[in-house]
């Protein structure tokens, strides 16, 4: 049996799950990453959501082996990370966020250098997804747009048949309907396959649509694990109460903090000058913490309310601090 068939058929018995326990990572005295657990899978889109610096691509590194760990253990796919990674990486296939391609290439030729030491089945695999998406694989790399480059990396990333996808910014500088094309991909291949697929992304409007679970890290800090449904379910709780813009700041906060029935998220100044609260209400029905901010001898009459109109991408605003596109 050849060494790449042995590969190749390795795969079948992974447990396609993606599990970590503490894994730390320090950059001199900078932690980039504070101590982190992760059990996703098995099958399944996960998004890895956070501002830019937030921690997200040292993760995925570690995760693939690309950078050690100071402290922690992970397991992908069934294998345990050691060494170099090489032996999770030839149960798992990866697309960094950076693009670094030998631009003197034609795009059929990249591929198989991608592919170098897959199943044969992955190189074809890998150029029909590529032609599927638009790519002339005839041509240099070096012609193509950046958007280009990342559906090469794409299309590469796909082809193997692996249990676990880690891929970083994958629809980075796509337009929007090449981001649908992308988005459906994934979405297939762990509907079909079973692929355990996490991945990172700033555009917070499609992982709504794609993802069937949401891990926010800010600071190198895993701060929530939830499903899109759970999220939807919190921005029918979200309340936001606009009072006049010559409110005092201090006393607002200091009255709304203090009211029961209810947790000030967030305030700040709308473009029109009114201060805005963002509250998360305890229960479902708003009325009786409404007529109660009504009747508050120590808050102005409000200018507004708005509940039950939240988007997503707002909620990840308000609760997290990650701004959407």
């Amino acid at each position: 049996m050849t060494a790449t068939r042995a590969a190749t058929e390795s795969t079948k018995t992974g447990d396609r799950r993606i599990v970590a326990h503490g894994v730390t990572r320090r950059f001199g005295k900078k932690t980039a990453l504070h101590p982190t657990d992760l059990d996703l899978g098995p099958g399944g889109i996960i998004g890895l959501l956070g501002p830019n610096g937030s921690g997200k691509s040292t993760l995925l590194r570690i995760l693939v082996g690309l950078v050690r760990p100071d402290a922690g253990t992970a397991r992908i796919d069934g294998v345990a990370l050691a060494s170099d990674g090489t032996a999770i990486r030839r149960r798992a296939t990866y697309t960094p966020g950076e693009l670094a391609l030998y631009k003197e290439m034609r795009a059929a030729e990249h591929l198989d250098w991608f592919l170098r030491g897959r199943e044969a089945a992955a190189r074809v695999r890998a150029r029909a997804i590529a032609s599927a998406l638009g790519l002339p694989l005839a041509a240099r790399v070096r012609t193509f747009s950046h958007g280009m480059k990342r559906q090469l990396m794409f299309a590469a990333a796909l082809a193997p048949d692996v249990g676990v996808r880690i891929l970083d910014e994958p629809t980075e500088g796509l337009d929007p309907t090449k981001r649908g094309v992308v988005l459906d991909l994934l979405h297939e291949d762990a509907r079909t396959n079973g692929t355990t697929i996490l991945l990172s992304s700033h555009h917070l409007g499609e992982v709504d649509r794609a993802c069937d679970r949401l891990v926010f890290i800010a600071d190198g800090r895993k701060i929530a694990d939830e499903t899109p449904a759970s999220l939807a379910r919190r921005a029918g709780r979200v309340l936001r109460i606009e009072f006049p813009g010559d409110t005092d700041r201090e006393q607002l906060t200091r009255t709304l903090e203090h009211m029961d029935g209810a947790q000030l998220s967030r305030l700040e100044t709308t473009p029109n000058g009114a201060l805005r609260a963002s509250l998360m209400l305890a229960a479902d029905d708003p009325r009786a913490f409404t007529a109660a901010v009504l009747t508050h001898a120590d808050l102005p009459r409000p200018t507004a309310f708005e509940y039950g109109q939240l988007s997503l991408v707002e909620l990840y605003r308000e609760l997290y601090g990650v701004e959407g596109c």
